[in-house]
């Protein structure tokens, strides 16, 4: 069909026999907060018909990923369960589900909820959620509705931007220091305040697989297009580090001493902003003295490289004006990971690359007054919600229910902060019932048994189904979390089903705002915030809250309720105004005053808070605890760096497996050797392997490449198999290549973040059985769409 070009279209429209609904999707299915634009064709029977990228988004301009391509095929696989279910407890494991009315469904759930609350408080009620689900702005609703203090994310350290947002907020004073990629510039790239970044260090993360938290990947192209250097750091040689001026492939979980050693060539050569450190930097000299413990050739000789090219990155990157660092939560699965991040935004507030035209921007906290893309002046100040996580859900709570939260009394900053339980401790209590039993749960947007988030998996497994009394879950499909441990099934709307709001960065440095727009409706399905309410108005008094529904709870939280949501939605995506220099000008601040929102006004190079928090204020280098590098009685056993989680163009965390045409994409579970390893132990490419240490075995697919350094084992996680049985003991084969398992819980930072999912130990043997997927299967059991 011949392209046409649809800009400066109504929000919907009629293309012949198709109506267009044009939306910024987010999930579900999952991806991170882009808010890919998308134009989605529906028939004459109200049916998806295909998905086109939308040429308005100005941003993506109309490129979209894979997922979003075959969006239609998740929305109708045969596997996808669109009414509410049930079963007996004694039947969990079973597929022995049976199909009911959402008013039974509801009233199951709130029966159970009354009963057990009852008994125990409003604290046995834990709900155990993930990424990627609407913003995760539910998460706030949820805990407006059931007050319980159980908010809990499996994963270990919460290492998934949270210790990287807490290092900003306690030396920043921000939530989340981005790249500058003219996203919230009326001109875009061409935007006169615009300036490209000379020079671009893409420390930890694989922007164009994920685009994970927010940041365009395929910007990074666009700059490079437009003269931008990179710099890479990473153990992995990617596509973009082929294109790098400099490749520093450092030891997993050796960040901090090489970020030790940018801030101390920085520093000690005088390449560094003198004036913006003697006017907006706190502590410098004793920062300064940190550093210098570590000398280039100490951090080289850490972290496997050469010293000569942690120069040459050090003094590019100092030279450049700008520069910019994207950041990746490579580091935040370290629990070294905070003194890394504390270090590289030192150097971003060294050299005077931040809150700059393409340096790293950060969240404005005063309502914008100037126009933006796409909206009126009026429409402009009512988008001012730059809070990454909006929290009156947990401050609705007294004070004596929120000090009941797990992990509140091991580590108090953490659960304040975060609002969330700390996973590691919640463990704990699941096997335990102490400091007090945990009865019922709620899935919600997590596949936690699924190697995805949890450490030791098979310990929450056996934990959970141990514990919980009554457990119920909302998704999309029958996970192997659902089918092991829920009474009741929910059935959750994916994007095209229902209207939502998106945010660039959850908020944290908003540059685009994107309204999901609905343009078709599947069996009884319903997203997070209709569900939410249901259980709201069956509960009654203080659970209906504020909100009347699902539009006025978006309004209030998203929009600020200064704007109706029916008017906003035609304009799918805008632009929020991005101000520069905003410390100069007290944007930073609520009392509006010049400086950062820290306890001096300043970038804090020594952290008060950290100190406050009972950790060194000064970064340092800390060797991973399960390192072979260091610790010769380990290396004996298991040789070889584990590093998991690694991004791939088909999948997001463990969704997309059942979608034939991804999977064709990535059909078996890959871990990436070194030829010379692979040699030593006789593993020839494509032949399967085992993982193994001392907490478990993954069964995984080789891949023999240089792209990984010898002494490392790249494996991939989220790995089910929908194909397989997936009744217990089986799950779906959940257990197979179950790498998290293989990731020891308890190595969390003092604060209780971040985890060693990037800097384990283990050993590797050849397998003499062939797994390889039968794609034929796949595709005969998912590929002829309901």
């Amino acid at each position: 069909m011949e392209f046409e070009n649809d800009l400066g279209k109504p929000w919907k429209y009629q293309d012949g026999d198709f109506t267009v609904v044009r939306s910024s999707i987010w999930s579900p299915p999952g991806c991170h907060p882009v808010g890919c634009q998308v134009k989605l064709y529906v028939d004459k029977d109200g049916r998806l018909d295909h998905v086109e990228g939308d040429e308005n988004d100005p941003v993506t301009h109309g490129r979209l990923c894979p997922r979003c391509i075959a969006l239609k095929d998740y929305v109708y696989n045969p596997s996808r369960v669109v009414y509410p279910m049930k079963r007996a407890r004694e039947d969990r494991g079973k597929d022995a589900w049976e199909r009911i009315s959402w008013d039974e469904a509801i009233d199951l759930v709130v029966s159970k909820w009354r009963e057990l609350t009852a008994q125990y408080g409003r604290e046995t009620f834990s709900v155990f959620v993930g990424t990627g689900r609407d913003g995760m702005l539910q998460q706030d609703y949820i805990l407006s509705v059931f007050k319980t203090p159980n908010l809990a994310c499996g994963l270990s350290g919460f290492a998934c931007y949270q210790p990287t947002m807490m290092t900003a907020t306690m030396t920043i004073g921000a939530l989340y220091p981005e790249m500058d990629f003219a996203a919230g510039l009326e001109g875009g790239y061409d935007d006169p305040q615009y300036v490209t970044p000379q020079m671009i260090v893409v420390w930890g993360k694989a922007p164009l697989q994920c685009n994970d938290a927010g940041m365009f990947g395929h910007s990074v192209i666009d700059l490079m297009q437009r003269g931008a250097h990179i710099i890479s750091v990473d153990p992995r040689v990617t596509w973009l580090s082929t294109r790098a001026d400099i490749q520093l492939r450092l030891r997993p979980g050796t960040d901090a001493a090489m970020a030790m050693a940018w801030a101390n060539i920085i520093i000690s050569e005088d390449l560094y902003d003198h004036e913006f450190v003697e006017k907006w930097c706190y502590g410098f000299d004793e920062f300064a003295e940190r550093v210098k413990t570590m000398s280039p050739e100490r951090a080289a000789e850490i972290c496997g490289v050469n010293a000569e090219d942690i120069y040459a990155a050090a003094r590019s990157y100092a030279a450049a004006k700008p520069a910019s660092i994207l950041v990746g939560l490579a580091l935040d699965q370290s629990k070294n990971g905070m003194q890394a991040n504390q270090c590289i935004m030192a150097c971003m507030a060294l050299t005077g690359n931040l809150d700059v035209p393409g340096g790293n921007v950060v969240a404005d906290l005063s309502a914008p007054e100037d126009l933006v893309t796409g909206m009126s002046e009026e429409s402009a100040a009512h988008n001012t919600d730059t809070r990454a996580f909006v929290t009156a859900g947990w401050y609705s709570m007294s004070e004596e229910l929120r000090n009941k939260c797990i992990g509140m009394e091991e580590y108090p900053t953490f659960c304040n902060q975060v609002t969330i339980t700390h996973a590691d401790t919640l463990l704990k209590t699941l096997e335990t019932d102490e400091p007090y039993p945990i009865r019922m749960g709620w899935i919600q947007s997590t596949n936690l048994i699924a190697p995805t988030c949890s450490a030791e998996t098979k310990r929450w497994y056996e934990a959970m189904k141990r514990s919980l009394d009554f457990c119920f879950g909302t998704d999309c499909f029958i996970t192997p979390t659902i089918q092991a441990l829920c009474e009741v099934f929910l059935p959750l709307s994916t994007g095209p089903e229902h209207e939502s709001v998106n945010r660039t960065h959850y908020g944290a440095a908003s540059m685009t705002t994107g309204i999901n727009n609905k343009a078709i409706t599947v069996g009884e399905a319903k997203s997070d915030l209709e569900i939410i309410t249901m259980f709201a108005d069956a509960i009654g008094g203080d659970a209906k809250g504020v909100y009347e529904g699902p539009i006025d709870y978006l309004e209030k939280n998203r929009l600020e309720g200064r704007h109706s949501f029916d008017e906003i939605k035609k304009e799918v995506k805008f632009k929020r105004k991005v101000y520069y220099r905003k410390y100069e000008t007290g944007r930073l601040r609520p009392d509006g005053q010049p400086g950062f929102l820290t306890p001096t006004g300043r970038v804090e190079l020594w952290s008060s808070q950290f100190a406050q928090a009972n950790m060194d204020p000064l970064p340092y280098y800390e060797e991973p605890a399960l390192s072979p590098t260091a610790h010769p009685e380990i290396a004996e056993k298991y040789p070889f760096v584990l590093t998991t989680g690694a991004r791939t163009y088909a999948f997001f965390h463990s969704e997309h497996r059942q979608i034939p045409r991804l999977r064709e994409l990535n059909p078996n579970p890959i871990v990436e050797i070194n030829p010379k390893d692979a040699a030593e132990i006789g593993i020839a490419d494509g032949q399967w392997v085992e993982l193994f240490n001392d907490y478990g075995t993954a069964r995984f697919k080789a891949k023999v490449t240089p792209v990984v350094r010898a002494g490392v084992a790249m494996a991939q996680h989220g790995w089910w198999f929908p194909e397989q049985d997936g009744e217990e003991p089986n799950l779906f084969g959940v257990w197979q290549s179950s790498v998290d398992d293989l990731v020891p819980t308890g190595h969390n930072n003092p604060m209780g973040l971040a985890a060693p999912y990037k800097c384990t130990c283990c050993g590797i043997r050849p397998l003499g059985e062939n797994l390889d997927v039968d794609m034929n299967l796949v595709w005969e059991k998912f590929g002829k769409l309901v």
